[in-house]
């Protein structure tokens, strides 16, 4: 659809006072600068910095986008078009968010529109593609907004919301035969008639909630007594009237049995019978209907104001922290894992929102944030909000909102929560700051969230609080510089010790043949053990899927991924090889396409087949894995945590994301299956988070006073880093990689900046390449460019890949200095005609 001006050009001249008024404009586009549209006059007092606005943008194309600024300057470049539609009378983006979004841009090397994309939910991202659906709260007999003409069409056009039809704005403009359509479309939103969403799995599903209340000719005195002597004889249905009677004071207050009350209250409350319920359903004497709900607690639900107390410790580290505080803006808490470091953190929170400030509590993983959410939302009740990609679109709008209106006073999220529109932040909380997961790889902006949550509370003026048991070699440099204040915690909290970690070496298990698939028979007989006294294991590979591998034994040959130079995985549960970069997939062969052969085996393990195994060799176990693979339905997490929790899993078997913070009472043996892997990985952090993986992992074992040991199996026992590991000693290990930096020009010394070109001929990729290193080179100076080179896997989603590493001094007028250059010469290449359709990437601070 092609949506004109004519509807808002001035039909008469201007007279003397009146101001004409530009507004530049961020589009949510990867555009090197912002646009400047005309504000009609009729609409001057209504544009507001950081409101949405509707624009045309090319021929047909119609975006929202955020106000940046509002001046008097026509630009000189172009007509400015006029502004078509303002949808926010209020700001959607604080001032200090738009002041964040510009530096991510200038330090990421991205345009702030990337930044913009990244940060607003889909909901507040309107196009011409944008759909619209009815509100499942929506009923027009319940209705009690009047509807116009041009409402009453739409709501005709989407039907029923048993429905869930859905119109594009294009089909609403269609739909009405007008351009301007954007008020109409706000209206029905205003009225809770419609929802907006951006793709189909942003639709909208309510939380409802299943609920009773007494039938309305029940509710009198004389009626009730009349109940009661029918139910006499029944002694099971009384006592349900009895419990919601209880609840529900209809005799003071005849109002309050409308709201009713949750029917699972009823099914599932003690010595009460789900079957009387709904036998009492049946007959008429409760009704039952559907409340939509929000996701968040709107009362102080659940929020238990139990004492709280700290251990001597504890005390200590939280007087510490707020010394250093007083003369430092970051402080770094280096505590082993179950320490307690938790609790300290919501002693702080606690502070802060006394003090009146917001909190912000980032966490590594979705994973995380469903077992420290319980316990929080147990402290802050309905203050507290939660932000993550597991959400729907129009539940983290629901947090967005709840944030700019001072509703949510502490979040806790993951690296996107840091786009949400704080203004008065008194406290961020970096936990397990360390974690790669901070680091976001594609698209642009390819941000470190810690970084940002720095630069975020150094804007506002907040403190920040960064925690882990193994820092990140930079942030310990930074606090050992005194640039950042240290607080150490050694000791576990309570009565609990640290685990006892024993080397298991596969290759002697080999020679005396005493493996057990891919189990040493010290692992297998410690599991058994484990499980026989009533305790749970948790059980590390770093890999999943079934095999990495699948080969003829006679020829050799292995099947590939069709966009990615890598093998394919065999997944058993789907019976399917899959690429782990790009998702592409294939059914399982039984026999070799290169010579016929039928001796095609898989190879290697993931956490799939070890799964698969273990059920095999420990029938009597409960056997659960938590992977990619298993965590992708939104609540899958919570699920797999909870079952293990409640101890209805025994054995779980995971990847990395059961190395992070989770906290377990009766695991008391961690088994690391294949450590070699992990070490044996060609980049400069390979040894740094090899032992941050190991330590994190084995500190899931023995946390609350149980004794734990930890089991990994490798082939070179010998390793340095394993004496590191079983020690516990992360101070002598920084000691050793901190001169490894140094001698090797890495950070904290050094900064590095990975230049990626792509390009679906692997000629002209290599080509650019050489191209953009010798004008880099030109700039910068050969001591400074390495490569280029094609990657360990130089081939993904069709796209060859060149790499080239600028390392930099650290000082900001050199980096800010080398950024330019470096835009320059990608310019250069982005020049000349071969080079048109190559990708250049450029990754501020790689991981």
């Amino acid at each position: 659809m092609s949506l004109t001006l004519d509807f808002i050009a001035p039909v008469a001249a201007p007279s003397a006072d009146r101001v004409t008024l530009f507004a530049d404009v961020i589009l949510p586009l990867p555009l090197p600068r912002l646009y400047t549209y005309r504000v009609p006059y009729e609409l001057n007092d209504n544009v507001v910095i950081g409101g949405r606005v509707i624009v045309q943008f090319g021929a047909k194309k119609t975006l929202s986008c955020i106000v940046a600024a509002v001046h008097e300057t026509a630009p000189k470049e172009y007509q400015a078009k006029y502004i078509l539609e303002f949808i926010d009378d209020a700001p959607v983006v604080t001032q200090a968010q738009l002041k964040l979004f510009r530096w991510m841009a200038d330090y990421y090397m991205c345009t702030i529109g990337e930044v913009i994309n990244a940060a607003l939910p889909s909901a507040l991202k309107l196009s011409s593609e944008s759909r619209i659906q009815l509100h499942p709260g929506f009923s027009r007999e319940e209705n009690e907004y009047p509807l116009s003409t041009q409402e009453t069409l739409i709501v005709d056009a989407l039907g029923v919301v048993e429905d869930g039809k859905a119109l594009t704005f294009t089909e609403v403009g269609d739909l009405l035969g007008i351009t301007s359509f954007h008020k109409v479309i706000k209206s029905l939103m205003h009225k809770d008639v419609i929802f907006l969403f951006e793709h189909t799995a942003d639709k909208y599903a309510p939380k409802v909630v299943k609920k009773v209340r007494l039938a309305h000719h029940f509710v009198s005195e004389a009626s009730l007594e009349q109940l009661f002597e029918q139910l006499t004889s029944k002694p099971k249905q009384l006592d349900v009237l009895m419990k919601y009677l209880q609840r529900v004071p209809v005799y003071q207050n005849e109002h309050s049995n409308q709201t009713g009350i949750e029917k699972a209250y009823l099914a599932s409350s003690p010595h009460l019978s789900a079957s009387a319920v709904n036998t009492l359903i049946k007959n008429g004497v409760l009704e039952q209907f559907d409340q939509i709900v929000s996701r968040f607690p709107v009362e102080n639900e659940g929020a238990i104001h139990m004492p709280f107390s700290l251990s001597e410790a504890q005390t200590k580290a939280r007087d510490e922290i707020m010394a250093h505080f007083g003369e430092k803006e970051i402080v770094l808490l280096h505590g082993v894992t179950g320490a307690g470091k938790t609790e300290i953190y919501i002693d702080l929170i606690r502070k802060a929102m006394d003090g009146g400030g917001q909190v912000l509590y980032l966490l590594p993983e979705i994973a995380l944030t469903a077992q420290i959410v319980t316990r929080l939302m147990r402290v802050f009740g309905s203050r507290l909000g939660v932000y993550h990609s597991k959400f729907s679109d129009n539940e983290r709008v629901e947090v967005w909102n709840g944030v700019l209106s001072g509703r949510f006073q502490v979040v806790v999220g993951v690296r996107s929560a840091v786009f949400l529109p704080f203004d008065n932040l008194s406290l961020i909380i970096v936990d397990e700051e360390h974690e790669s997961s901070y680091k976001q790889y594609d698209p642009a902006p390819r941000y470190n969230a810690r970084e940002v949550a720095l630069m975020m509370a150094n804007f506002q003026g907040a403190k920040t609080l960064l925690g882990s048991a193994t820092p990140a070699v930079e942030t310990y440099y930074q606090a050992k510089q005194g640039r950042y204040g240290l607080v150490s915690l050694t000791k576990r909290f309570g009565e609990a010790g640290m685990p006892e970690i024993e080397l298991v070496d596969t290759r002697k298990a080999r020679e005396q043949k005493t493996m057990h698939n891919h189990f040493t028979a010290d692992l297998l007989g410690e599991v058994e053990r484990t499980l026989g006294r009533k305790e749970q294991v948790i059980l590390f590979q770093n890999r999943r899927g079934y095999a990495p591998v699948v080969a003829c034994q006679d020829c050799g040959w292995i099947p590939k991924c069709t966009n990615c130079a890598v093998s394919l995985s065999y997944h058993k549960h789907s019976h399917e090889l899959r690429c782990h970069y790009c998702g592409y997939h294939d059914s399982m062969v039984s026999k070799c396409p290169a010579c016929g052969s039928r001796a095609v085996k898989t190879q290697g393990f993931g956490t799939e087949k070890i799964e698969d195994d273990l059920k095999i060799m420990l029938p009597q176990a409960n056997i659960q894995r938590m992977d990619l693979d298993t965590t992708r339905a939104k609540n899958s997490y919570q699920q797999i945590i909870a079952d293990f929790e409640k101890q209805a899993t025994n054995v779980l078997v995971g990847t990395q994301m059961v190395t992070k913070g989770l906290d377990f009472a009766n695991v008391s043996l961690v088994g690391i299956i294949n450590a070699d892997s992990i070490i044996h990985y060609p980049d400069f952090r390979a040894h740094e988070r090899a032992y941050q993986m190991f330590v994190q992992v084995s500190g899931r074992a023995g946390r609350k006073g149980k004794k734990g040991k930890v089991i990994i199996q490798t082939a070179d026992p010998t390793q340095v880093i394993f004496d590191k590991v079983i020690r516990n000693d992360y101070i002598e290990f920084y000691n050793y990689e901190i001169v490894q930096r140094h001698e090797h020009g890495y950070p904290p010394f050094m900064r590095v900046i990975k230049m990626t070109v792509k390009h679906i001929d692997q000629n002209v990729g290599e080509a650019a390449a050489i191209l953009l290193t010798q004008e880099l080179v030109d700039r910068l100076g050969r001591a400074a460019v390495l490569g280029p080179e094609a990657p360990y896997i130089f081939r993904i989603r069709n796209f060859y890949l060149q790499e080239i590493t600028i390392k930099l001094d650290r000082a900001h007028t050199v980096l800010k200095q080398a950024k330019q250059m470096i835009c320059e010469a990608m310019d250069v290449v982005k020049d000349h005609k071969e080079f048109k359709q190559v990708r250049l990437v450029a990754d501020v601070d790689p991981m």
